[in-house]
């Protein structure tokens, strides 16, 4: 019984639900990325190139030999495909930069809206809670400064 309940505990604070989102999201975010390398950045890249397609770039270890009828079993190449490795670098370059532009949005955001001080943007309750709190402590020992002589 204790699992279940942890379990209701984990779904009802969010976190399932949050983190569901975030991969389905990521997900979606993953498949425009591919998309956006592969059918806008790479041909341009690859028409400056000479029409180099880098998913086709490779270091070859050992040709391969097609079987012949009859006599021998056919031998795979095998080869290092640097170029898939330049696909997912970029793929991870772009991924990064728009997570980092994301995230810096975000920031701002919050930023603004982490401000009491700023009423064009709605302030969590909490930090308007501290907030004024800070401020009633200023106001406090400015008091007792006054008081004791010592301002």
């Amino acid at each position: 019984m204790g699992l279940i309940k942890e379990f209701k505990e984990f779904a009802i604070k969010g976190n399932m639900v949050d983190m569901a989102v975030g991969i389905i999201i990521g997900t979606a975010f993953n498949k425009v990325v591919d998309v956006l390398v592969k059918q806008v950045i790479l041909p341009p890249l690859s028409l400056l190139t000479n029409g180099i397609q880098f998913a086709d770039k490779k270091i070859v270890l050992r040709e391969g030999i097609a079987a012949v009828e009859g006599q021998r079993p056919a031998i795979e190449e095998i080869a290092i495909g640097y170029g898939a490795l330049i696909e997912a670098l970029l793929d991870f370059l772009i991924i990064g930069f728009t997570i980092f532009i994301v995230v810096r949005l975000m920031n701002r955001f919050r930023k603004k809206a982490e401000d009491p001080k700023n009423k064009t943007e709605v302030t969590p309750k909490d930090i308007e809670l501290l907030s004024n709190l800070n401020e009633l402590m200023e106001e406090q020992n400015k008091l007792l400064r006054e008081k004791s002589g010592l301002n």
